[in-house]
């Protein structure tokens, strides 16, 4: 499956919720887990974001779904980015040669 890299930033909303309720975050775990998305690692970080989080979704639709529907909340604003495993990447990278150098 596609890995994604969510980058995760609080609202004022969602920092009120975690004050409250520091469980929530084990909770929405969980409903991702039922909407198709797997967490492979998560971390929360200090800095310009809150949270990092690894995940790993069948396609780009399934992570664009459910990105929306958890800014929908007002709790918090997602960057998502679709990652590439460097052994993958370099392994293009070597294809991309291999054409290169047999056509030119």
């Amino acid at each position: 499956m596609p890995v994604y890299v969510m980058l995760t930033r609080l609202t004022s909303q969602g920092a009120q919720t975690l004050k409250h309720n520091p469980q929530r975050i084990m909770d929405v775990d969980q409903q991702l887990a039922g909407m198709g998305l797997k967490i492979l690692d998560q971390y929360a970080v200090l800095g310009r974001y809150d949270f990092v989080n690894i995940v790993e979704a069948p396609d780009d639709a399934t992570i664009a779904r459910i990105s929306l529907e958890l800014s929908s909340r007002g709790s918090i604003h997602i960057e998502t980015m679709r990652g590439v495993p460097v052994g993958e990447f370099v392994a293009g990278l070597k294809k991309e040669a291999v054409g290169a150098t047999a056509g030119g």
